[in-house]
This record gives C-alpha cells, sequence and structure tokens, in this order.
C-alpha cells in the first residue's frame, strides 16, 4: 500500500493525534497546521462562520488549499442535545457562548450548569468533512454514519483525566457501560474520536 500524504486542517493537537492514529490503518500520513508552521508557513485565519458543521468544514479545507495547495481535509462538529430548548442548543458554537470562545475549564463549568439545570444531558455529535484533492477534485460529507453514538453529559467531570483540546470527555459517559469515556479501552477510544464513517469515506476515494 503507498503511503499518502495529507494535511488536517487543525491545529488542534489531540484532535490530529486522534486522526493520525485511526488513518495510519489506511496507509495516510496526517500532518497539521502546526507542522507547517514550524516550516515556517503562515497559518490563515478562518472565519468559522457556516451554519452547519460542512459549512465550516468546507470554508476551512478551501482556504487552507488556497494557502499551501495541497492535498487537505477539514472537519467540524456539532453537539446537539435530546431535551433542551432550541436556543441552548450548542451545534457548531461548542466552544463558543455568547460571541466569546471558552477555554477548556470554562467549557467545563458551562455545561455543567446547563446538567444542573436540565439533568443529565443525551448528547451526540454530528461531524462532517471536506477534503479537496484539487481545484477539480472536492469530497464532503455529512451523513448518519459519521455521528457520534449517543451519550451522556455530566456535571462531574472524571477525577483523575483531562485532555487539553478535549474538555467535554472528560464529563462524556458512555451510555452502554455507564463508563467515563475515559475509562473505556484505548481501541474504543480511538473510534470516539474518529468515526467509522470517517474511515470509510476515505477508504472510497483513496484506497
Amino acid at each position: 500500500m503507498n503511503t499518502v500524504k495529507l494535511l488536517f486542517g487543525t491545529g488542534n493537537q489531540a484532535k490530529l493525534s486522534a486522526m493520525r492514529s485511526r488513518l495510519e490503518k489506511l496507509g495516510i500520513e496526517v500532518i497539521g497546521l502546526n507542522d507547517l508552521k514550524e516550516e515556517g508557513w503562515s497559518i490563515p485565519e478562518v472565519a468559522e462562520t457556516g451554519r452547519t458543521p460542512l459549512g465550516n468544514a468546507r470554508l476551512k479545507a478551501m482556504a487552507y488549499y488556497e494557502a499551501f495547495r495541497m492535498p487537505v481535509f477539514s472537519c467540524d462538529s456539532g453537539l446537539y442535545f435530546d431535551q433542551v430548548p432550541e436556543q441552548v442548543q450548542p451545534g457548531v458554537h461548542v466552544r463558543t457562548v455568547h460571541g466569546r470562545a471558552l477555554s477548556d475549564e470554562e467549557m467545563r463549568e458551562y455545561y455543567g450548569g446547563l446538567v444542573k439545570q436540565y439533568g443529565n444531558l443525551t448528547a451526540r455529535y454530528r461531524n462532517a468533512i471536506c477534503f479537496v484533492m484539487d481545484e477539480d477534485h472536492i469530497y464532503e460529507a455529512m451523513d448518519p454514519s459519521m455521528e457520534s453514538e449517543r451519550f451522556l453529559l455530566t456535571d462531574i467531570p472524571h477525577s483523575a483525566v483531562r485532555m487539553k483540546g478535549f474538555p467535554l470527555d472528560s464529563m462524556s459517559i458512555d451510555m452502554k457501560t455507564g463508563k467515563y469515556y475515559y475509562d473505556l479501552a484505548e481501541e474504543e477510544l480511538e473510534q470516539f474520536a474518529v468515526e467509522d464513517g470517517v474511515l470509510r469515506f476515505f477508504e472510497k476515494i483513496l484506497v
């Protein structure tokens, strides 16, 4: 299997690590924006003004392709709860509340407050991806196979494990086992971080 090298349009090292671990099984080498920054590239700021995860993924992938002229993909997610009013739904604004970007700890405090108000929240992530191979080959998807399984969000974070860049994972509980995500086996954690639908997306295009 020939190795394919792709740029993942993210500066989040936790997301990069999870994606790199899963895609290497398909012979795909993944680099991130910080790798290019270390080589002296200027990284453009991309305003995530899309109304859906796919809209934001498309904005980022196209901007990074224009900047670097290399195959690039970007992902975006929206967080949705089953039992809260529409005005409270985070959607694509998971980290931004009232126009302000929250730190990891501020996110735990904010969402913990929602749990205190509504009780443990049944949640899911809707995920999207846009992959720009070149000007004539652009692939994108946001379908149910890319959604996370439903999970519970609690206001009591894991007592021992916190991962920078994934603040809500420490508050997430697997509905099947009742365990915190961070108490699951490593291969199960990888699957939660990068859904199988993302792997099938690349398999159809590159493998």
